[in-house]
């Protein structure tokens, strides 16, 4: 998206330099990585950045009014249902696809959001190790309004810890050796030195929790929550500790900002970043269904996704309450690569800490694709596709 700077990288690159960038990741895995990692960064001017913050700023708007917690609160499932006197989820993310506006111009527009964190921990160690590597990237940044790596990890601390002792702090996820983002974890263990912790091994004794760490049972006072809900409810046969309960904890996020902050936000926004979007119980059939996207409102990593719509389809949802159709958007291929253009979408990082008005987009994460969707299991045997990081001008 930066010209010069494009050109200049895919001059320079060369087949040793993505597997140096591989090698180093595995050192820190200990194993080969379960997902695809990019063999670029994506170069943002500032124009674009900017329009991204504006449409950001939009958005956290609308979550801040009154009635956006009136409107989504009958999307949270029974199971996840729960009185908690947290106020806002801490970290959430907002998704823009790079598209060419009907000037031509390059513009955002947004896909999707979520009250859920991301890959806070391994896109720092992503932008150590570019910064590392090329000169061009350290004449950017991957941090957005002021930030830099000390300030984002500071802010990420007290919002993760607190004044609590890493070891009265976990990271908590369903089979966490299982998870494809188990490479963030570790990254989070060396920033921040909190465990990782399974939900079936965490239990609770009247509202406390505890864990057990090297034999000794731990007090749990606050869980840094990357507990997909959706991979939870594959799993109806698993004891765990009821998430509907008042426990003596601070959650980051609780679950059920996790549906209150989601895909269920996109049919009530408004702006000239956001595409049109309706609750597909709302929606009039009679439009040309080649131009929409079918999505759940509550699945994780693209699951679900429908591009050819049909009315046989439609018709037989049973819920279509818990359903959007998005109007399509054609993502950009703007990102030259040595086997053809790839199109793009970046994640924007929000921290929002105890005491502030609003929260604020501190740093990204990017993906690249050349398959009919953006996620790394749409695009399988293909070069210079996959997770990577933005830098912005």
């Amino acid at each position: 998206m930066i010209k010069s700077i494009r050109e200049i990288f895919n001059k320079n690159h060369t087949e040793s330099d993505y597997r140096n960038l591989q090698t180093h990741f595995e050192n820190i895995l200990k194993r080969p990585i379960p997902f695809r990692i990019a063999e670029t960064p994506v170069f943002v001017s500032k124009d674009f950045k900017d329009q991204m913050l504006e449409a950001t700023e939009a958005i956290i708007d609308f979550i801040l009014d009154p009635i956006h917690h009136e409107i989504t609160h009958r999307f949270v499932p029974n199971n996840f249902q729960s009185v908690i006197n947290q106020e806002h989820p801490a970290l959430l993310v907002i998704d823009y696809a790079v598209i060419y506006g009907e000037d031509g111009r390059l513009e955002p527009s947004l896909i999707e959001l979520q009250g859920f964190p991301s890959l806070y921990g391994f896109q720092v160690e992503l932008d150590r190790y570019w910064k590392s590597k090329n000169n061009m990237c350290k004449n950017l940044t991957s941090y957005l309004n002021g930030y830099d790596e000390t300030k984002y990890l500071q802010d990420l601390k007290d919002i993760i810890l607190g004044d609590k002792d890493p070891i009265n702090v976990i990271l908590l996820d369903l089979f966490p050796t299982k998870q494809k983002t188990q490479l963030d974890f570790i990254c989070l263990k060396s920033q921040l030195g909190i465990e990782t912790v399974c939900l079936t091994q965490i239990f609770s004794e009247g509202n406390q929790l505890f864990y057990f760490n090297n034999g000794d049972k731990i007090r749990i006072h606050r869980i840094f929550n990357r507990l997909v809900p959706d991979e939870l409810n594959q799993h109806p046969e698993l004891k765990h500790i009821d998430l509907r309960l008042p426990y003596d904890v601070i959650w980051i996020n609780h679950p059920r900002h996790f549906f209150q902050i989601s895909k269920c936000l996109l049919p009530l926004l408004q702006h000239r970043f956001i595409p049109e979007c309706h609750y597909l119980n709302d929606f009039d059939f009679c439009q040309p269904l080649e131009q929409w996207v079918l999505k759940p409102l509550f699945s994780f990593a693209g699951s679900g996704v429908c591009m050819d719509v049909n009315l046989e389809k439609l018709k037989a949802i049973q819920d279509p309450e818990n359903w959007i159709m998005q109007r399509k958007v054609n993502y950009a291929p703007i990102i030259e690569t040595p086997d053809g253009p790839a199109k793009t979408e970046i994640r924007l990082f929000l921290l929002w800490k105890s005491g502030w008005s609003r929260p604020i987009a501190a740093h990204n994460l990017a993906r690249i694709s050349k398959g009919a969707m953006i996620g790394t299991q749409f695009n399988l045997n293909r070069n210079w596709v996959g997770g990577t990081i933005a830098f912005f001008e």
